[in-house]
């Protein structure tokens, strides 16, 4: 918890400063003296002025300097002698910030005493309660913020309670402060009440609040967060009718469209999330999210509609629209209309680069590779200065020549990108990739040692060389121990990894251990049905002997990319 110095504050010890320029000035000589003895009956304790003007520059400087303890107990020290209830809380509030209550009712005494009719004072009364442990001492306050029936009220609730220690007992202040009927007045208090039960563990009470909001006031936001409960909960059957009932009712809502798409996607339907966000107008945020799902699903019939859609909508074509277009255009397989569209994009647009990125690729799919170069090293000089944009632009480069069997120039890319940007541990992972793919295991193998020498705790880095020693060292023992070692170790990094599961499968393929092997695979596979993941779990399958199921899985990744190297290469090996 962090303060400032408030404006309050500030425009007051302006004045005081200013009040002390003008008693200082009083004392010049005018034309006409005044008695010494009237002189001191009216003139301002300077003195004094000037002692509390020290104690909050004082408190000012120690809480500049990070010293939150000083800063407190100096406010609270200049609260005593001010009679501004913005120095009260300020100590108030800082001393609360250092759990150093005794000081927090020092200051608290004082702006009680200066503004007792304050929803702070409530606050503040109640945070030094739960913070003493003393709960039931807390609950009158909470309730009188609760009773005040805003947004303030619950804010200041909430954050007192958040702050409690006892996030149990805080969650039992709740439900006695929770209205039995619900919340009358407005959907947002019931939704934000709602939230503050979830965040303190209380489920049960959150649900019921959020079912009474949602029969209350079928608002999009008690519906959304409703939704939200639900999913979280793993009811996603229940999240689903939630929102299509939301959907039903506010059929314009974008927000609900948008979280409703989320859910469908997260569960697969990524078709269905597709078409609900095609409900209702359309904006560039919609096109994104649309193409982004109908590309998850592959489906060539949805892309190209939607790609009709946005060419012939008329509005402002701005970078990111004309990127979205050539993007869609790549994806139907319309190359020459995806350069144009790229080509398109302003070189002063937020989105030049990666269109000029996105047009070199599609200049050398459509075999003008010299031009996809020329576009590369043009961008190679312009990201001259940012890191991160060069070398993107080298990685893309050796990609290129290494697709079109260029090696040798390949590896001279590789080569500049780390003459420039020294063990960058991205292009050293791309060059070990390709060195190993091009049959050269001793480079790969270093480049990969490389990096888990700067960076031990590398996932990508672990598993890549864990899974290359296990491809390349069948029968020898000693080996495939160091690769499971290697992917034991990414695997505790990245749990959930598919990429990672898939090669403990297949590192346990190669040491034997066929029933292990085959239950991380199926996990991998249905995390993400990849075609390298469906070789090896067909592979395993097959030599199990459950042939007519490898065939199954083979066929399946098959439809999704014809031409995978090593899923053909492992189907040819195993039926020939």
């Amino acid at each position: 918890m962090r303060f400032s110095f408030s404006l309050t504050v500030r425009a007051w010890l302006v004045g005081m400063a200013s009040a002390t320029l003008l008693g200082a000035c009083a004392t010049t000589p005018v034309q006409r003296p005044i008695p010494v003895d009237r002189a001191a009956a009216q003139a301002p304790s300077v003195e004094a002025e000037n002692d509390l003007l020290a104690k909050l520059l004082a408190a000012q400087f120690a809480l500049q300097n990070d010293d939150l303890a000083a800063a407190a107990r100096g406010f609270v020290d200049a609260a005593a002698q001010s009679d501004d209830p913005a120095v009260a809380e300020e100590a108030t509030q800082l001393a609360l910030s250092q759990k150093d209550w005794p000081l927090a009712r020092r200051g608290l005494a004082r702006w009680q005493a200066l503004a007792p009719k304050a929803p702070g004072v409530d606050q503040a009364q109640a945070w030094i309660a739960l913070g003493e442990g003393n709960t039931k001492d807390a609950f009158p306050y909470l309730q009188s913020l609760a009773a005040r029936g805003d947004e303030q009220g619950w804010r200041l609730v909430a954050q007192t309670l958040l702050n409690a220690p006892d996030k149990v007992g805080a969650a039992v202040l709740l439900a006695r402060l929770v209205p039995t009927d619900g919340f009358a007045a407005k959907e947002s208090n019931a939704v934000a009440v709602s939230q503050l039960a979830f965040k303190l563990g209380d489920k049960s009470l959150a649900r019921r609040i959020a079912d009474n909001a949602v029969a209350r006031f079928h608002g999009e936001e008690a519906y959304a967060w409703s939704a939200h409960l639900a999913a979280v909960s793993g009811d996603a059957p229940r999240a689903k009718a939630i929102f299509a009932e939301a959907i039903a009712r506010h059929p314009k809502s974008k927000r609900l469209r948008a979280g409703y798409a989320t859910l469908l996607g997260q569960d697969g339907g990524n078709v269905a999330a597709a078409n609900v966000l095609a409900i209702g107008a359309q904006d560039q945020t919609t096109y994104a999210a649309r193409a982004a799902y109908a590309a998850r699903a592959d489906d060539k019939k949805l892309l190209a509609a939607l790609y009709r859609e946005v060419e012939s909508d008329k509005s402002e074509r701005d970078g990111a629209r004309l990127f979205l277009l050539g993007q869609l255009a790549e994806l139907v397989d319309k190359r020459a209309a995806a350069i144009d569209w790229y080509r398109a994009v302003s070189d002063e647009d937020d989105r030049y680069f990666e269109a000029q990125m996105r047009l070199a690729v599609a200049l050398d799919q459509s075999d003008r590779t010299n031009e996809s170069l020329d576009v590369l090293h043009r961008l190679a000089t312009l990201a001259n200065g940012d890191a991160e944009q060069q070398r993107d632009v080298w990685l893309l480069e050796a990609d290129l020549l290494g697709k079109r069997g260029r090696k040798a120039d390949a590896l001279k890319v590789y080569a500049q990108a780390l003459a420039a940007q020294p063990d960058d541990e991205r292009v050293l992972y791309a060059r070990a990739l390709f060195t190993i793919e091009q049959g050269d295991v001793d480079a790969g193998e270093g480049d990969l040692r490389r990096i888990i020498e700067r960076q031990p705790e590398n996932a990508e880095a672990l598993n890549a060389l864990g899974y290359t020693i296990s491809d390349h060292a069948k029968g020898d023992a000693a080996r495939q121990r160091e690769a499971l070692a290697l992917i034991q170790r990414a695997i505790k990094l990245k749990p959930d990894e598919p990429a990672i599961i898939d090669s403990m499968g297949w590192v346990q393929y190669r040491l034997g251990d066929l029933d292990a092997s085959l239950k991380d695979l199926r996990r991998a596979y249905a995390k993400q049905s990849d075609p390298d993941i469906a070789a090896h779990l067909g592979e395993v399958l097959w030599v199990k002997g459950d042939r007519a199921e490898a065939r199954r899985v083979w066929d399946e990744a098959r439809k999704r990319d014809a031409k995978n190297k090593a899923l053909l290469e492992t189907i040819e090996r195993l039926t020939r």
